[in-house]
């Protein structure tokens, strides 16, 4: 069944299986890289896509879940959550931590559990969608499920 899915999306299908998220993963016909292209994709708000941004923070990678109609603010982050500094990690840093590429980052499926966080914005909709692996994969889940599959912490980004 997941015969058609890129290797790294089988491998976040697996982990939805694995945590109970019914969710399919869809193959778009097009490289949905941001939160504008997968929502004009899917026919949805751009709130409702969960970008899935990768930052290093104190030493260590730090994924963030946020509404695509949002914009991380890093010092206010940096703040909220009692860290010296949030920045942006680099395509390289991304790929060693995720296993991903920038653009296709799933909230799961990757080589060990990053520390994540999760706006709360995101429980506005009854329907997010999240990255499958890749740039063309998607999924969809609720907010509840997205808490879970990651163990984040909800709190505002913005």
């Amino acid at each position: 069944m997941t015969a058609h899915l890129p290797a790294r999306s089988r491998l976040v299908h697996d982990r939805l299986r694995e945590a109970g998220i019914p969710g399919e993963i869809v193959v778009l016909p097009d490289a949905a890289s941001t939160a504008a292209l997968a929502a004009a994709a899917l026919g949805v708000e751009v709130g409702a896509i969960a970008n899935s941004l990768v930052f290093f923070s104190d030493g260590e990678p730090l994924l963030v879940m946020t509404s695509g109609a949002h914009r991380v603010d890093t010092v206010a982050l940096a703040q909220r959550l009692g860290r010296d500094r949030i920045r942006r990690a680099t395509p390289d840093q991304v790929r060693a931590a995720t296993g991903q590429a920038i653009g296709g980052v799933a909230p799961t499926g990757h080589p060990s559990p990053l520390t994540t966080i999760v706006d709360e914005d995101l429980a506005s909709y009854p329907e997010i969608w999240a990255a499958g692996g890749t740039p063309h994969t998607v999924f969809p889940l609720t907010f509840d499920q997205l808490v879970q599959l990651t163990g984040g912490q909800v709190c505002a980004v913005d």
